[in-house]
């Protein structure tokens, strides 16, 4: 077992007006960032990967066992610091997909103006402190930001079903529903894009993270993309989730009509009877773990620059187990996981139609990527509104949609268009064939994060 050597130190510098958004200039780098603080890592000092059913458990092993052997100076002691893993889960047990977890050798943090580094090292001989951690940082920063140019040869292709396929499994699963078989299925579907020249992920995270900065904006090993949907964050014994399932395309959206969003989603039956479903199917696995919990009484409508959304957020006092410890994170992420938000309800009939009829491995798109530290804390999101960098010049994208009884399988393929909108946009693309769309000012979260 590796013996990790670590050391974290104020930096008062990283409050300037950039936040963490000019720390974000390499390809190969891990960041979580929101309103323009977070973590972004670099490097790496140790790393974790397993598939399967047991991929949960086998990871909370090796961080178990890697934090008991860990050599920690950490006066700071607050989330984020010390320690801390950035982590990416497959969506299915089937999948091959390798789950992960990275502890990288640099860790820049941002925390209410308050910034530090951590330096990590598997090196014994190693010289941890203030000077080495940000001389340390200093050398992957040495190069400039690379920029990329939109190419003419640049296309967006169909996945592995085509438009008219994927509406086909919406009817399908619409008939499932009628059925009586299950209440809700989220079907997905994928898109391919070719690039003329390589991906330049760094660019794409900053316009994710300026576009979007309601949401987090996450890169594992790949991944790349920004979720507005917090699966769970754990904070000094407190959990916070926050629940999404309800959708309104803003690009079709009237503009002299402010209370649209609240009239359509808020009083559509079909829409919060979706919600309802994600919302009990969170509270219901989090309870066990418990000792009080509270939501939203109602859902209020997040405004995000490409969708609304109807949203709930649950906040929770963690209780201890038997043994007087108090969960982790990843017991929470594999207890929750998956959500009826990203797989439906029941999730055991919802996981099954879903692999006949998607025809595709979602690999990490809807599963757990965030990151943990060595106190218990942690923010875990639902890898959404993302994608998959496969090779320099070719990049997957995901979107699915929330079947219920009177979902309307052209409707739900345009909802798909309008959650491929962020990644198509930051990769200076857009619809095959639409008409360029005005990107609405950012509107902050009315509650909760």
């Amino acid at each position: 077992m590796t013996t990790l050597r670590s050391v974290t130190v104020p930096v008062g510098e990283l409050s300037a007006a950039m936040g963490l958004l000019e720390y974000l200039v390499l390809d190969e780098q891990l960041c979580w960032i929101r309103r323009q603080e977070g973590l972004v890592g670099f490097g790496e000092a140790a790393r974790f990967t397993s598939s399967g059913p047991e991929r949960f458990a086998r990871a909370q092993q090796w961080w178990r066992s890697i934090l008991a052997e860990a050599e920690v100076e950490d006066p700071l002691a607050a989330p984020g610091t010390g320690v801390v893993a950035f982590g990416s889960f497959a969506f299915s047990k089937r999948s091959p997909f390798e789950s992960r977890l990275v502890i990288p050798e640099i860790i820049v943090g941002l925390r209410d103006g308050e910034g530090w580094v951590t330096y990590t090292t598997a090196d014994p001989d190693a010289d941890l402190n203030a000077e080495t951690a940000k001389a340390a940082l200093a050398r992957y920063l040495e190069d400039l930001p690379v920029y990329r140019e939109s190419d003419t040869s640049d296309r967006v292709l169909p996945g592995m079903l085509s438009e008219s396929e994927w509406k086909n499994a919406v009817a399908r699963s619409v008939a499932h529903v009628a059925a009586g078989d299950l209440s809700k299925i989220v079907l997905a579907r994928d898109i391919a894009v070719k690039l003329g020249s390589p991906v330049v992920s760094s660019q794409v995270l900053r316009e994710l993270a300026v576009r979007y900065r309601d949401c987090w904006t996450y890169s594992v090993d790949g991944l790349i993309g920004s979720t507005p949907e917090m699966l769970i964050r754990v904070r000094n014994g407190t959990a916070e989730a926050r629940v999404l399932a309800g959708t309104l395309d803003r690009a079709t959206a009237p503009e002299d009509d402010p209370d649209y969003a609240q009239r359509v989603l808020a009083g559509s039956d079909k829409q919060q009877h979706e919600h309802q479903i994600a919302i009990d199917s969170l509270t219901r696995s989090l309870e066990p773990f418990t000792s009080s919990m509270t939501s939203h009484t109602e859902p209020f409508v997040l405004e995000l620059p490409n969708v609304w959304h109807l949203a709930s957020d649950v906040r929770a006092a963690l209780a201890p187990d038997e043994g007087g410890l108090i969960p982790t994170p990843l017991t929470l992420v594999e207890a929750l996981h998956p959500t009826a938000a990203v797989c439906g309800f029941p999730t055991s009939v919802a996981g099954e139609l879903i692999s006949e009829l998607e025809h595709m491995d979602r690999g990490p798109y809807a599963g757990p990527v965030g990151w943990m530290d060595a106190a218990g804390n942690g923010e875990w999101g639902i890898a959404l509104r993302g994608a998959v960098i496969e090779s320099p010049t070719d990049v997957r994208l995901y979107a699915g949609c929330g079947i219920v009884a009177g979902s309307n399988p052209a409707a739900e393929l345009e909802e798909t268009w309008s959650k491929f909108r962020p990644m198509l946009e930051a990769l200076g693309l857009g619809r095959p064939g639409a008409r360029a769309q005005r990107i609405p000012d950012f509107a902050a979260s009315p509650a909760g994060f």
